[in-house]
């Protein structure tokens, strides 16, 4: 049985949901697998604590220039890259890593053969096992992989190595949170997805971005509600409407959220909790041998052409580019969405963009009015004609992601497809085919807008389509817009919610920003994925901050994270305490400087304070 655990965004409990399962079936004498596919941020491991036997490197041939005796700066290289990873001045050719999926096409179409390819290192793919206490002397296998620093295309093909080591009994996928391709390349071919939500406003928005997901790509998921104390019956009626089975509730207990804090299993340190999880298998294993229909997913309605870009506006020469302050975090669920909304509702005179394409949540708080909008092209849509193609093999041959079927053997009929789900639109089979049989479209990525806020200020937004790929290129978009609407205005500040993790959309609203505040918690967790975010924040040479929320969490992975920050020279910006109130404010709408004038308004303000004395938005 594959179980696939995933949600629509990150710190909704994923993990503490799969480690806490993981270590039930095992303790019941069931051959279990474990398979950690959130390469950006992989955590399960700090909680299992496997044995580690053995590590390898996983490489891929890729370019990384262009020889300057050969390259006549024609740019068909740029042109026919869809990721935005080339970039063509009079001196040379740049390649971004970062955004580049590897997927070819510049070296075809390069006529003088210029552009330079070398193996580099993409992750690092872990192996090892965790004994238990039986009889028979059986172990967990456990296998994950982590993304090298700055190659965020490279997420589904590192997922893909994983997956190899699939177990034959139990195999549980760890999955990355969203809806983009990574969630996909992991929940796919699952024999059951569940998706782990909480009953907030911004839980039930990502669950339904999620269900989209899993309907799209043939899977009908179950919800197990975490940290399930119902301020008001809106997740419920949304199950109900979706028709979705929720399969358990877990408590919202501080005492949970401590033991995952330092690292620990709830099924051990706290037995009570035990026979909850039990039941949760149960009812996992029945639905999983259920023969389940897969409901319809709503289509897109593609009224209007799509456009890679927003619409330009004069930008005077003599107006310099805002100062554009960016809040990330290692793992969501940290409350960067939550520290964002307050800054808007503090600031004077600036521009907000969303950048958290894949899950959007900031607009349930800002509430922005839509003034302009429109589609986002990424890619393209491919298709074989079946009465030109030639089945000469050469798209097959080319692709590098798998996205070609090949349905025959030699010496018989062989027809090839295309597999849209696998396909990342980069345009390659229509490069290559020799008959012009692959027809190709503007794909509809996505939707884009130009909105104001509830406090009167210009934001730019988007809403990355479900399984859709690109979503560095759509915060590219978005964030260029946002730019555009400062520097119009002669206005001085741009604020930017970004991704969490280390992937293509957070290297897309990172790279170039004058600050990054890091928003991080006191857990293993959180103390893991910040350094993996302050390693990005150095290498793209930005300077950063660190703010520690819920810091009276654990003392001790507070103490060790300002430790860290230290390592890094990010200075700490300030400390927010643990209180639901922040929970409370988002039920209503509302920032929590808004909502409360206690201790958490307090502090946000003194942040908010800390970064415009220090000139991170001046």
């Amino acid at each position: 049985m594959n179980i696939t655990i995933a949600s629509g965004k990150g710190g909704t409990g994923k993990t503490l949901v799969a480690t806490n399962l993981a270590a039930i079936w095992s303790a019941a004498g069931r051959e279990v697998t474990y398979l950690d596919c959130d390469v950006e941020a992989p955590n399960g491991h700090l909680f299992l604590k496997p044995r580690i036997e053995k590590e390898e490197e996983i490489e891929i041939l890729s370019p990384v220039g262009t020889d300057p005796d050969k390259c006549t700066k024609c740019g068909l290289c740029a042109k026919a890259c869809t990721y935005n990873a080339i970039a063509v001045t009079p001196k040379e050719v740049i390649i971004f890593p970062g955004l580049c999926h590897v997927c070819g096409a510049c070296t075809i179409v390069c006529s003088e053969d210029a552009i330079i390819e070398k193996v580099k290192k993409i992750g690092q793919l872990s192996h090892g096992s965790r004994p238990f206490s039986r009889d028979d002397g059986a172990v967990m296998d456990y296998h994950y992989a982590l993304l090298e620093t700055g190659e965020g295309g490279m997420s589904p093909r590192l997922i893909a190595r994983v997956k190899e080591f699939s177990g034959s009994d139990i195999t549980i996928n760890d999955s990355p949170p969203g809806t983009a391709c990574s969630a996909v390349e992991t929940a796919v071919d699952a024999d059951l997805v569940v998706l782990v939500t909480d009953p907030t406003p911004f839980g039930i928005n990502d669950l339904k971005l999620a269900v989209e997901m899993c309907r799209k790509i043939g899977q009908e998921p179950v919800v197990l509600v975490n940290r399930a104390e119902y301020r008001d019956n809106s997740l419920q009626e949304y199950c109900r409407e979706a028709e979705l089975d929720v399969i358990g509730e877990i408590p919202d207990d501080r005492a949970i959220a401590e033991v995952y804090s330092s690292g620990g299993l709830v099924v051990d340190e706290l037995p009570k909790y035990r026979p909850l999880f039990e039941k949760i298998i149960v009812r996992i294993k029945r639905v999983a041998a259920e023969e389940r229909g897969v409901k319809p997913v709503p289509e897109i309605d593609a009224s209007v052409d799509p456009s890679p870009s927003l619409p330009e506006l004069y930008q005077p020469s003599d107006v310099p580019r805002p100062r554009e302050l960016v809040v990330i975090s290692g793992k969501g669920g940290t409350g960067k969405t939550s520290l964002t909304a307050s800054f808007a509702a503090l600031a004077d005179k600036c521009v907000i963009s969303d950048c958290d394409v894949d899950a959007a949540d900031l607009h349930l708080i800002l509430k922005p009015e839509v003034r302009e909008r429109g589609f986002f092209s990424g890619g393209v849509v491919a298709k074989i004609d079946q009465d030109r193609c030639v089945s000469c093999g050469r798209c097959f041959e080319e692709c590098r992601f798998n996205a070609i079927d090949k349905d025959g053997e030699e010496g018989e009929s062989i027809t090839y497809r295309i597999d849209p789900l696998s396909c990342e639109g980069c345009g390659v089979c229509a490069l290559v085919c020799p008959v012009e049989a692959v027809l190709t479209e503007p794909a509809i990525n996505g939707e884009w807008f130009v909105s104001r806020t509830r406090f009167d200020q210009p934001m730019t937004h988007a809403k990355l389509g479900i399984a859709e790929e690109n979503s560095g290129r759509l915060v590219t978009v978005i964030r260029e817009k946002a730019v555009d609407l400062a520097m119009e205005k002669l206005w001085g500040k741009v604020i930017i919610d970004g991704s969490p993790g280390t992937g293509c959309p957070v290297i897309a609203s990172l790279t170039g920003a004058a600050y990054a505040l890091i928003v991080t918690e006191p857990t293993v967790s959180g103390v893991h994925d910040l350094k993996r975010i302050l390693d990005l924040t150095r290498h793209f040479r930005v300077p950063s901050g660190v703010v520690i929320n819920k810091y009276d969490l654990n003392q001790e992975m507070a103490e060790e994270i300002i430790s860290m920050a230290g390592e890094y020279q990010a200075e700490l910006i300030g400390k927010i305490p643990y209180d639901r109130v922040v929970t409370d404010a988002q039920m209503e709408g509302l920032s929590v400087v808004e909502y409360s004038d206690g201790s958490v308004t307090e502090s946000i303000t003194k942040i908010w304070e800390k970064l415009t004395q220090q000139n991170a938005l001046i």
